[in-house]
């Protein structure tokens, strides 16, 4: 194997489809199979299922829908927070017909990185599977309004205060730019914006990126 050969497998991303329809996951791994950066490595229609071929197929992200049963609206939410907790490198990225704000909140503390909804377009899903991947957090234009509007009017609890330039950070997190697009935006290295992200993360007592959002728009601070 040459050099660069090797190169591109190891750039190759592992994908668990996760839906109750079947022609879907068929029209997903369809859509998905032909860029050649992108594998669907499984398939899954429960939960229960989805947790086994996860464990077995190790991916890098689960493109998760909520609705998994006729009985519940959003039972993924309870597999993603299963899945995040077994598997904490795992990026869940909700892909899903339902946009409701409550639930893109409930998906992103379960730990989902991402959410979109299911009429969003090839390019659409494929820069949101891309961008999840590299580390940073996807959500549509209206799952990210859904976000702001979903915010309860509660009073922040006081967050150890951010500098100028985490606070710019911050906002380019909420546009879910990677550490490196945002390096490329600040005119810095990707290892000092990574710092500075690591930094807002603990600064806001959190672990994810898309929590950070979460919590900076509750605190008002983007």
């Amino acid at each position: 194997m040459t050099a660069s050969s090797a190169q591109q497998r190891t750039e190759v991303v592992r994908i668990v489809l996760v839906d109750d329809h079947e022609i879907m996951r068929q029209g997903l791994r369809s859509v998905l199979e032909r860029e050649a950066d992108i594998l669907v490595a499984g398939e899954a229609g429960t939960a229960a299922e989805a947790m086994d071929v996860v464990a077995r197929m190790h991916p890098q992200i689960v493109l998760l829908d909520l609705k998994l049963s006729t009985s519940s609206d959003s039972e993924g939410i309870d597999l993603c927070r299963a899945l995040t907790a077994q598997h904490p490198d795992l990026a869940v990225l909700v892909l899903t017909t339902f946009l409701d704000e409550q639930l893109v909140l409930r998906a992103i503390r379960a730990g989902a990185r991402g959410y979109v909804v299911k009429d969003v377009d090839t390019s659409g899903l494929i820069r949101a599977i891309r961008d999840v991947v590299r580390g940073g957090s996807a959500f549509d234009a209206r799952s990210a309004a859904a976000v702001v509007r979903g915010l309860n009017a509660a009073e922040p609890e006081p967050a150890a205060a951010l500098t100028e330039r985490e606070l710019e950070v911050l906002r380019l997190l909420a546009g879910g730019l990677s550490n490196r697009l945002i390096g490329e935006r600040l005119y810095i290295s990707e290892t000092t914006a990574k710092f500075h992200v690591g930094n807002i993360l603990r600064k806001l007592g959190v672990t994810r990126r898309a929590e950070a959002v979460y919590e900076a728009s509750k605190a008002g601070l983007i």
